[in-house]
């Protein structure tokens, strides 16, 4: 089964734990804080695998965790950072965010690999807090979380030349006569329901990828049909060849057939028209052909070459792979987003603000809640049984703000205060 699209939930390791302790040597007194540091959580890694060619393996096994980061030891010893886990995506594999859509990674070289999901840091152990006020001091921290996310995994064929058109207009047959390919073919519709890949070859011994993609039907950008399931494949490449039954066997007409298949391709992606186009006149072993093709010239207004072929007797065929050679030569690659690649790489910095660092609501029960990353992320790092690492918590969110703006919300001595499940007495 081909496996193009799927919905994977992916979490880096949590940090190690920072420890408690202190030098217990004879003839050494005083021996003071000696907490190690937890080690690093791994990250989760994907890397391209040419061997792979759909996202089968991950209909199976949809959550990825890495290991967490070893606790910190007694005598100043640093925990164990954890390895990568590292999990093997076929070329063309784009990675997004569920809930935002932005793009993570676009994999699409042999051996190239990007984090998806970031290990927490280890947290510090009680000789990190050692100070000339405090020099013994029974606190530590509690290992970052590790990024967890939603992503949605897209596989886009790695294809330059893209074989479009309606059903049945002989895609699947062309492809087979010009490679090695051996794709379904039969006289109904849809007989392809996947994409199919072909390695040609010309006879000047040039070569290049082309790729038998699902039939488009009217609709097919909102769904209709194969509708995305095609689309999505033809993103990547760099040169569209529209196949047309000119001989109009089912009926249709070879123009309308042209017009509404750019309509879609228009629809879904403005970029797709920017790329060359090749028309290839298909049938024209049959009768009529002649004379529709020459119907189809007078009405054409784009300066798309025309080819005339059949591949059923493979008629015009060599004239038609030397222009495909030329134009993939000649077009560069396009990206699969809008933004233009200038060269140049800059990082913007942005003011935030205390309030993009915590958020205040209040449940019907009259509760005050608590939630945002940076105060969550504090939160999971503290060590709630010391009670010397919750009187740090404490004042790490007087100094975030969080004291000050519960007050304009109106809390008063008393209020509970929740953040998880837990929950606290606001004193002022």
């Amino acid at each position: 089964m081909f496996v193009d699209s799927v919905k994977v939930y992916v979490k880096g390791g949590d940090g190690g734990n920072g420890m408690v302790a202190f030098r217990r040597e004879k003839y050494v007194p005083n021996g003071g804080p000696a907490g190690g540091d937890g080690g690093k959580g791994g990250n989760v890694v994907f890397k391209v695998d040419e061997g792979l060619r759909t996202l089968m393996d991950f209909r199976f096994k949809r959550h990825f965790k890495a290991d967490r980061g070893e606790h910190g030891m007694s005598k100043n010893q640093h925990g164990r950072n954890s390895s990568d886990m590292v999990v093997k995506v076929p070329p063309g594999t784009v990675v997004t965010v569920e809930e935002t859509g932005e793009v993570i990674a676009d994999l699409v070289e042999h051996g190239q690999e990007a984090v998806i999901a970031r290990g927490g840091r280890g947290g510090r152990g009680n000789s990190r807090f050692a100070t000339p006020a405090n020099p013994a001091p029974e606190l530590s921290e509690n290992g970052e979380p590790g990024q967890e996310r939603n992503i949605v995994m897209e596989l886009k064929l790695l294809a330059d030349v893209g074989l479009v058109g309606f059903p049945s207009v002989g895609k699947s047959t062309l492809l087979s006569v010009v490679s090695s390919a051996r794709p379904k073919i039969g006289d109904y519709h849809f007989t392809t329901i996947v994409p199919n890949l072909g390695m040609v070859q010309t006879e000047d011994q040039r070569s290049f990828v082309m790729a038998d993609l699902p039939g488009l039907i009217e609709g097919a950008h909102e769904g209709v049909g194969l509708g995305h399931q095609f689309l999505r494949h033809i993103e990547r490449t760099r040169v569209i060849v529209h196949v047309i039954d000119m001989a109009g066997v089912e009926g249709r007409d070879p123009y309308e057939d042209y017009v509404t298949i750019n309509a879609e391709l228009k629809e879904y992606n403005l970029r797709l028209m920017e790329r060359p186009q090749i028309i290839v006149a298909n049938k024209m072993d049959l009768p009529e052909a002649e004379e529709n093709l020459a119907i189809f010239r007078d009405k054409i207004e784009e300066d798309f070459p025309i080819f005339p072929i059949s591949a059923v007797t493979r008629q015009g065929l060599r004239e038609v792979l030397f222009a495909i050679a030329d134009l993939v030569e000649t077009t560069p690659e396009f990206p699969l987003t809008q933004e233009e690649e200038t060269g140049i790489h800059r990082v913007m910095y942005k003011h935030e603000s205390d309030d993009d660092r915590f958020t205040i609501t209040r449940d019907p029960d009259g509760v005050f809640v608590l939630s945002g990353d940076q105060i969550e992320r504090l939160f999971k790092m503290t060590d709630f049984s010391r009670d010397e690492s919750a009187r740090r918590f404490a004042r790490q969110l007087r100094s975030m703000g969080v004291d000050e703006s519960l007050r304009k919300r109106g809390a008063e001595n008393g209020d509970i205060i929740r953040l998880f499940d837990f929950e606290f007495e606001f004193i002022d």
